[in-house]
């Protein structure tokens, strides 16, 4: 791949991007940016234009690996994800062994994200008469080219990389990822990416609104905004910035409406009022790695057990349900399950009443979760249901000095350990604290999990200053 390109030609022409987008004056400091990034000369307003929003660092003077770009909402941020999918596709020259099929592959963080940026693509290829010559095949996540490049459109996922040739890999609204496995999406596809992006010397593209003050894209901004890099290129800026057609006043309106999230939503900032719950270090350090994932009974002992729950109907989250005793000074979680739907929650609570019942557990307690079946369903197995008197932030706050005392004794269970991580603290502007998973995520696990550290911590004979006072 060489240095520069003829992105001008390629972008900001009628055929590609002014088709898609309309008047390209409403998007000039895109049309700056990827200038740049190209390592394009600016005109005297690009300049303005650019160093508004890359920290007054100078314009790169070749082509960049990495463009990352922290944009607020409606800033054209899938658009300009779709014209770069279809530039790097069909107007650069990559060297590809004989019958090698090159890859330019976007990542969105939802299907649902995904069929958009999609839809752009296509629309931007066919739209032009040129282009739409081009296309062979069009199937549901992929446009193959007549030039042997195929453009694929996914959700999320490192798996989609492997055994593929990169030439070129764009990362939408990557902030936002979310993966059933992992919680730190984001970082383990950017590792898989790069080494299939040497042979080619393919460019990375990352394009979000910013959200908490963690993850790849806020590492990058961190590292690289405002810095002189050769490689790396960030730049920020508000919505209007970017996208000179959304109107002042639909944005008063958003900020009214949700003044806290309006800096990261619009502004195109990262949130000063959300944070991890649970930092790596205290998750990492309560693991017993080793151990088995289930602890069985400890018979003929005084060992004290609790059971919390996280009901489900079978229809959307998971049933969850956690085990736990307490062990010297420790808070020991010897079991972690769920169900995940589609299922029968009155089967499902046979069962765990039953494994309840090899722990000499005659009670459960459950969140706030309100449907009449959940306590009718426990009695019908003989055990008894407690309803918590504290909604799961509460019971999060409470379970988080366990934590930080190093008192707690987790199984290595990955779907549990990931929904610690990710769960995210608020602080209002009241100046309390509430807890809760982030958007698009769940906590069933983690929330069954603390239930039990809670109650555990809260049965008489525990002191907050010197442990168990019965010990």
């Amino acid at each position: 791949m060489t240095d520069t390109f003829p992105i001008d030609r390629a972008l900001v022409d009628q055929r590609l991007l002014g088709a898609g987008l309309g008047d390209a004056s409403s998007w000039a400091t895109w049309v700056a940016v990827l200038k740049a990034a190209f390592g394009l000369l600016l005109s005297e307003e690009e300049q303005q234009a650019f160093v508004a929003v890359a920290g007054n660092r100078a314009p790169p003077t070749k082509r960049v690996r990495e463009l990352w770009a922290v944009v607020g909402r409606r800033g054209g941020k899938s658009r300009i994800a779709a014209a770069l999918a279809a530039f790097f596709a069909t107007f650069v020259q990559y060297k590809l062994a004989a019958g090698e099929k090159g890859l330019v592959l976007v990542l969105a963080a939802s299907q649902a994200q995904a069929r958009v940026v999609f839809d752009y693509c296509l629309g931007f290829l066919t739209q032009s008469p040129v282009l739409k010559q081009e296309i062979v095949s069009i199937t549901k996540n992929e446009i193959r080219l007549r030039n042997g490049i195929t453009i694929a459109i996914h959700s999320n996922s490192f798996r989609t990389i492997r055994g593929r040739t990169l030439c070129a890999c764009i990362f939408d609204e990557v902030s936002y990822w979310r993966d059933e496995t992992s919680a730190t999406p984001d970082a383990e596809v950017y590792s898989a990416v790069l080494p299939a992006l040497l042979t080619t010397g393919g460019m990375l593209v990352g394009i979000s609104t910013g959200y908490r003050r963690a993850g790849l894209l806020y590492q990058k901004y961190r590292d690289f905004f405002g810095i002189d890099s050769a490689d790396t290129l960030i730049v920020q800026g508000s919505t209007q910035v970017f996208n000179k057609t959304i109107d002042d006043v639909a944005i008063a309106a958003q900020r009214a409406a949700d003044p806290a999230a309006a800096p990261s939503e619009w502004d195109g900032t990262f949130r000063d009022d959300i944070s991890a719950f649970l930092d790596d270090q205290l998750i990492e350090s309560a693991i017993e790695h080793g151990r088995p994932l289930e602890l069985p009974p400890l018979l003929g002992t005084s060992a004290y057990y609790k059971a919390f729950i996280d009901a489900s109907g079978g229809r959307g989250d998971a049933y969850s349900l956690a085990i736990g005793h307490k062990e010297g000074e420790h808070f020991v979680i010897d079991v972690v399950r769920g169900t995940h739907p589609p299922f029968d929650p009155v089967e499902v609570t046979k069962q765990y009443a039953a494994l309840l019942k090899q722990y000499r557990i005659g009670e459960v307690t459950g969140d706030h979760y309100a449907a009449e079946w959940v306590a009718g369903a426990w009695r019908d197995c003989s055990m008894r249901y407690i309803r918590s008197e504290l909604h799961k932030s509460a019971i999060y706050l409470e379970a988080l000095p366990l934590f930080a005392r190093g008192l707690v004794r987790l199984p290595d269970h990955p779907r549990l350990l990931r929904e610690l991580r990710l769960l995210e603290r608020h602080t209002h502007r009241s100046g309390k604290d509430s807890v809760d998973h982030g958007r698009n995520g769940s906590d069933d696990y983690a929330n069954a999990c603390c239930g039990v550290l809670r109650n555990l911590s809260n049965y008489p004979g525990f002191s907050w200053h010197s442990g168990w006072l019965d010990d």
